[in-house]
């Protein structure tokens, strides 16, 4: 079944339930704070942080987990990391079920990876 379509990033916030409120804020929060300037933007229906207007990363809450996802040209070679700190992770993405504790360790690194990279080639979410 498809998530509820979100009017506005409020909106997406809002409709969240008590299970998936605290990792998804988690990550939220560690968005927001990762540049100056970083800029949250709602694309196709999910929170996305943007730098000088390019979506760089985004979070996807479904019933039971959420993801934080990101270009699968980046994640990549990230896959080994996240899989050895005993996590699930899919062709771009950290799946992060939430009745595991929040890795925010591993988050920021990846955040990080993400700003790097961008800093270095300025890859758009394509390439």
């Amino acid at each position: 079944m498809p998530s509820p379509k979100r009017v506005d990033l409020d909106d997406y916030f809002a409709q969240l339930d008590a299970t998936q409120t605290p990792h998804v804020t988690r990550l939220r929060e560690l968005s927001l704070a990762a540049a100056p300037g970083i800029v949250e933007k709602l694309a196709w229906n999910n929170p996305a942080y943007h730098l000088d207007d390019v979506r760089l990363w985004m979070i996807q809450s479904y019933k039971q987990h959420c993801s934080l996802r990101f270009p699968p040209h980046q994640f990549g070679p990230r896959r080994a990391e996240v899989e050895e700190a005993g996590y699930e992770a899919g062709e771009g993405f950290l799946k992060l079920r939430y009745d595991q504790d929040f890795p925010e360790a591993l988050c920021r690194r990846l955040i990080g990876y993400r700003l790097e990279e961008y800093a270095e080639t300025g890859s758009t979410w394509s390439g």
